[in-house]
């Protein structure tokens, strides 16, 4: 927990930085989280320009996700050996670099291999804004409000990624969804060069290879295998032999950990740390139910109320501003209550959404059978989301804050991976059962994914029980100067 102690007058004089961190964290979580979504409108374009099969076109999504998820647990661990300075402006670099290559790509090849080199430029960003927060902001009150404010950027990222998508792709071409990367990256790295601090001088611990190789190969192999599920059977080879080489080779990533390593990628002792085992089983169910949002109410709005793209998103839009500012509000709540009542209204939320919007069906009006439960929802999420990401972090060990944020966004990008994967099964074997309308097939599917959302919430909500009962710290009143994140008090 939080300590006091002495300001001192060095830190006082670079007070005004704090605003410039928190800007930066922002701007990358929307930047990574934007590059998620902001492709899939491209995908007509690019597959009509460059000549990409059908299944080679799903890799230009896959392969930076599977990069991005795979990786995360390496960048966390260098933003703890190297300084979340570095890592951040090297992952900034080769995520702007790589965009370049893919805007001006000219065969289906170059463009994944860009998306692939994308993922794992996210990967080194994504946890090394984690630490940055984690290890820039007083626990309590300013930490929080960081984390709402980091939430809220991505939702406002994965919000904006649809109408810039058709935006760009419309008004200019498929390229510049890629190329408008390069001048927000070159501005974020020399504002990252402005604001964060130098890593402080101390003996360098070396890298744990074999750590490095089984933990990373582990993940990307389970995770390639998972999603091939979504369009083969889960008993063909394409499935089982990456999905079981993947639990191999973290199998072996355990065993090297525990045993071999002198100074392990991701110490085991952390998940000693109740925070962080309960909190990274949460992320893990809760990718599943982010999916199961955003990605099947899409579906849902375009293929049984038949919505199209453009209406789809706009759809969303409430729902997504209400997930922004229910984050905000819930960073405010966060050091007055603790994280398990905000929690446990976030899976009430869940419940109550879900439980509604499987009611749903091809005759459904949109305010009442789906804005409604979807507000909802959005509500738990933004309840949820900041909270988890606090009590994951919370009570770890500065040095070790970069291996904990990648660590937990490898959680939910893991549950994401698998979520979908699972739940696009769930809704297939549901329509190919089900009678009636094609609409109404689909809406028995989809139906049957939000019951399976609404019982992922309920399993956060057992989980959450394990979590430490203390609240976080509460922040001493002091000037606004002495919470910069160069102040004592804020390390």
């Amino acid at each position: 927990m939080g300590t006091t102690s002495t300001v001192t007058q060095p830190a006082r004089s670079r007070a005004g930085t704090s605003w410039l961190v928190l800007a930066l964290a922002c701007a990358c979580q929307f930047m990574v989280i934007l590059d998620s979504s902001i492709i899939n409108v491209a995908l007509p374009s690019i597959r009509g320009d460059l000549g990409f099969t059908s299944t080679g076109l799903a890799w230009v999504v896959n392969g930076y996700l599977l990069a991005f998820a795979g990786f995360m647990l390496l960048g966390g661990r260098a933003a703890d050996l190297f300084g979340p300075r570095r890592i951040l402006i090297a992952g900034l670099a080769l995520f702007s670099a790589t965009s370049l290559v893919g805007g001006l790509a000219t065969a289906p090849e170059i463009l994944v291999a860009a998306r692939v080199a994308q993922g794992a430029g996210a990967a080194m960003m994504a946890p090394a804004t984690l630490a940055v927060i984690n290890t820039g902001f007083a626990e309590g009150r300013e930490r929080a409000r960081a984390f709402g404010a980091w939430s809220a950027a991505g939702g406002i990222g994965g919000m904006a990624g649809a109408l810039a998508g058709g935006a760009l792709t419309t008004g200019l071409s498929w390229r510049w969804v890629f190329l408008i990367n390069v001048p927000i990256g070159a501005a974020l790295v020399v504002l990252a060069m402005m604001a964060l601090p130098g890593r402080r001088p101390g003996r360098r611990e070396p890298l744990d290879l074999a750590g490095a190789v089984t933990g990373t190969a582990g993940l990307a192999a389970l995770i390639y295998g998972v999603m091939h599920g979504t369009d083969h059977a889960w008993t063909s080879a394409v499935v089982v032999v990456p999905v079981v080489a993947g639990l191999l080779l973290l199998a072996a990533f355990l065993v090297v950990e525990a045993r071999f390593a002198a100074r392990p990628m991701v110490p085991l002792r952390l998940f000693r740390i109740r925070g962080v085992a309960a909190g990274s089983g949460m992320l893990l169910m809760f990718g599943g139910i982010t999916i199961a949002m955003w990605y099947f109410t899409s579906l849902f709005l375009q293929n049984v109320l038949g919505f199209g793209a453009l209406q789809a998103g706009l759809g969303q839009t409430p729902a997504a501003v209400t997930f922004m500012v229910v984050a905000r509000f819930a960073a405010g709540l966060l050091p007055r209550t603790g994280v398990r009542p905000l929690i446990l209204a976030g899976g009430a939320c869940f419940l109550a959404g879900f439980g509604w919007l499987a009611q749903a069906d091809a005759g459904s009006a949109y305010l009442t059978g789906f804005l409604g439960p979807t507000l909802l929802i959005a509500v738990g999420i933004g309840l949820t989301f900041p909270t988890l990401m606090a009590a994951t972090t919370a009570d770890v060990p500065e040095g070790d804050a970069g291996t904990i944020g990648g660590l937990a966004q490898t959680a939910g990008q893991a549950g994401g991976s698998i979520g979908l994967a699972v739940l696009v099964t769930a809704a297939g074997a549901t329509t190919a059962a089900g009678g009636g309308s094609p609409a109404d097939a689909l809406a028995a599917g989809y139906d049957r994914v939000f019951l399976i959302a609404a019982a992922l919430s309920v399993a956060i909500a057992l989980v959450s029980t394990l979590l430490p009962r203390h609240r976080p710290a509460r922040t001493p009143p002091a000037p606004a100067e002495d919470l910069s994140p160069h102040s004592k008090e804020a390390r």
